[in-house]
């Protein structure tokens, strides 16, 4: 690999590690059982590995030539895999990108289900949410790293990716709606809860890809975030 392409496989490495929020990504509901029941065996990290390694490469050369512009075999063909084997561990093209997210597919559900007693289901999602802004989470928005908002711009600029992302957003409801107790007045209020907290990133992402600076767009997004997650306490159903 040449100088240009090390540095590119390098970005996308630290691109899908850091928006997964954790360096053990991919396969993620089997690598949490796994980690409750004890140490992860040798199978399973290795198939944790070709999670990782096989999306590093299609997310680099996404990056490099645009997502339409490059088949699956050719990822297929990058990663020293064939298109059969991609396909057992990938669903589709645009889950290459986007089998990360689903770390995050239930952790609202998860949020809710650890509160404190007495506190709200809102207010322990807002408290979240500000610490991710705190760290810097990319899945908040704030987040200045050239890489991040390059896979951001990868992500919201690719018709095809916004529309398989849509698809982790209401499994993301469909958990939240189970943790606030299920019925109707859950559901209303996860697909509220769940829009929020994607305007709110994205506002936070748009702000940084434009120019403005990440300790400006921190400061904004604090106030923003508890204003937000204000309105949603006062006009949730009593189940939230």
């Amino acid at each position: 690999m040449g100088e240009t392409g090390a540095r590119g496989a390098a970005g996308a490495t630290g691109v899908t590690r850091a928006v997964s929020g954790a360096s053990a990504v991919g396969a993620p509901r089997a690598a949490a059982a796994v980690g409750a029941a004890g140490a992860m065996g040798l199978r399973e990290r290795k198939k944790l590995r070709m999670y990782q390694d096989v999306s590093d490469v299609a997310i680099t050369l996404f990056l490099q030539k645009g997502f339409e512009r490059v088949s699956v075999a050719e990822v297929a063909a990058a990663a020293q895999i064939s298109k059969p084997t991609l396909f057992r561990y990938f669903s589709s093209k645009e889950d290459l990108v986007l089998h990360r997210f689903a770390d995050h597919e239930d952790e609202a559900a998860r949020v809710v289900a650890a509160r404190a007693p007495g506190e709200s289901a809102v207010d322990a999602l807002r408290r979240q949410f500000q610490a991710g802004i705190e760290r810097s989470d990319p899945i908040t928005g704030v987040n200045g790293d050239p890489h991040i908002l390059a896979f951001h711009r990868l992500l919201y600029g690719t018709p095809s990716l916004v529309a398989r992302l849509y698809e982790y957003l209401e499994r993301s409801e469909d958990a939240l709606t189970a943790a606030l107790g299920g019925g109707l007045d859950a559901r209303l209020a996860a697909g509220q809860i769940i829009a929020v907290q994607r305007i709110l990133a994205q506002e936070n992402w748009r702000r940084i890809a434009d120019g403005e600076p990440v300790a400006d767009v921190r400061r904004d997004a604090v106030v923003a975030a508890e204003s937000a997650f204000a309105r949603l306490e006062a006009g949730l159903p009593r189940c939230v």
